[in-house]
């Protein structure tokens, strides 16, 4: 099971060729995967927009990236570039290129994230 559509990765990024909507629609059923695993009681249409968002990091690391002229990976947090020598160094934010993961903003989508707190069990035991 998805949360979106193959066209709703492609709405705002770009076309896909055929391989990429493959690969895509099999990406997205794993980043349900990935969703659930964090927040299977997020809203729909937040699920739907971390999908697209964690299947376009993945997507704009291969082969029809290059063909946009993407300066840098999505998802990079730090870069940098030289020219005559060749040169290039990236820092990923959350993860690594090619990886479906959620960033912080996306765990904050789902209402996961930089929350800190505890639970006692033996506060349940007091009348």
């Amino acid at each position: 099971m998805a949360y979106a559509e193959v066209t709703d990765v492609e709405a705002g990024f770009r076309t896909l060729s055929e391989e990429e909507k493959t690969l895509c629609a099999h990406l997205l059923e794993e980043a349900a995967t990935v969703i659930d695993a964090y927040n299977q009681d997020a809203a729909a249409e937040r699920k739907q927009l971390v999908s697209c968002r964690m299947v376009r990091r993945q997507l704009d690391a291969g082969p029809g990236a290059a063909q946009n002229a993407v300066t840098f990976p999505m998802g990079a947090s730090q870069g940098s570039a030289s020219a005559l020598g060749y040169s290039q160094t990236w820092t990923m934010s959350g993860g690594s290129v090619g990886e479906l993961y959620l960033s912080k903003l996306e765990k904050k989508l789902l209402g996961v994230g930089d929350r800190i707190g505890a639970r006692s069990p033996v506060e349940d035991l007091t009348v």
